[in-house]
This record gives structure tokens, sequence and C-alpha cells, in this order.
């Protein structure tokens, strides 16, 4: 009876393990001569979006922002300073500014760093007979003094797990699995 009962907690267990969805582990760069708890204000500016969903990057950029605050690490700049700022140094693509271009935005926000990121993919994924969510981000942040990126993190979470694939669970909605790329990659930065 005992051996019996043994074995429906081990396949109890592996059924549970099974049912999370596929995940890879996050790449992650910090770079090691950078003391992370000088940066108190950053400025997160607009992410490019190469998702089919238009919205996807101020979906997530308004995610990263207020995971960056309820995290308790940095104050954030308001979203109309950072765009007004972007402005004035006539900077039209975020995504790909100078070192130069880095320092001056920075400084006008008067931030010790700033987060640039990108949406790779935001929606939903056929697999057979289910759909389910799938949310790649990156997030990399620059330092305002030499404009040199300090951190960076590639992370994708979704997909239908075993027991949505085998059985119908219900998967998380997008919105929750974009919620749980955003924090996962945000608690990178407390690891070091």
């Amino acid at each position: 009876m005992a051996k019996r009962y043994n074995l429906f907690i081990v396949v109890g267990l592996l059924l549970i393990l099974l049912g999370c969805s596929s995940t890879t582990p996050p790449v992650v760069h910090i770079s090691p001569d950078v003391d992370m708890s000088f940066i108190k204000r950053v400025a997160v500016l607009p992410f490019k979006n190469l998702s089919e969903d238009r919205n996807a990057g101020e979906i997530v950029r308004e995610m990263v922002i207020n995971e960056l605050l309820a995290s308790g690490l940095v104050d954030v700049a308001y979203t109309g300073d950072v765009m007004a700022a972007m402005k004035r140094q006539r900077i039209k693509d975020p995504t790909s500014l100078s070192s130069k271009q880095i320092r001056r935005l920075a400084k006008d926000l008067k931030v010790q760093a700033v987060i640039v990121g990108t949406v790779s993919k935001y929606g939903m994924v056929r697999l057979g007979s289910i759909s389910a969510p799938e949310v790649t981000i990156t997030l990399m942040m620059a330092d305002a003094g030499s404009g040199s990126i300090i951190w960076s993190v590639t992370l994708t979470r979704g997909g239908a797990g075993f027991m949505a694939r085998h059985f119908g669970a219900k998967a998380d909605t997008l919105s929750e699995t974009a919620l749980k790329v955003v924090r996962e990659a945000i608690l990178t930065l407390y690891e070091y």
C-alpha cells in the first residue's frame, strides 16, 4: 500500500512539473564594474515593437514602469517628461541611440540610467488544437555617465504546458504571460 501511495505522489509531482509552460532561462548581462545601488532614477523610453500587435510595445513599457516602481529599486521619470525630452533632443528612434544621445537625454531628465526595450513576440501561438500566449522581450539599461549598456535581459515565456496540451487546462492569458515575463526580467536586477 505504501509503495502504491508513493507512486501516486511521484506521478502527481511529475504531472505538476510537466504542467508548467515551457521555459528557457533568461539571457542576462550585468556589467561587473557597475554599482547598481548608485542608480536611483531611470527613464524608460518607448519600446521597439516587432510583434504583430501594434500596441505591444506600449503595453509592455507600461508594465515595466509599474514593476520598477513596485519593486522599490528605482524611481522612474514620468512618461510625459520622457517624451518631451526626446522631442527636445530630436530623438526619433529611441532604440538606436548613440552614447552621446543617452548622456544628453539622461542629463535632461536627471536620471542615472536609461532603459530601452524591444518586444519581439506578443500574441497567441497555435499548438495543434489549442492556442496559448507567448511573449518575448529584451530590456537594456544604459548608464547615464558613459552611455554604455550595464544590464540587459532577454526572456521568453508562454506556450501551452503539459496540462493544457493534454488535458485542456486553461493557459494564462496574454496579459498574465506578459506580466510574468516583465516581473522575471526585473527580478534579474535584484540578483546583482
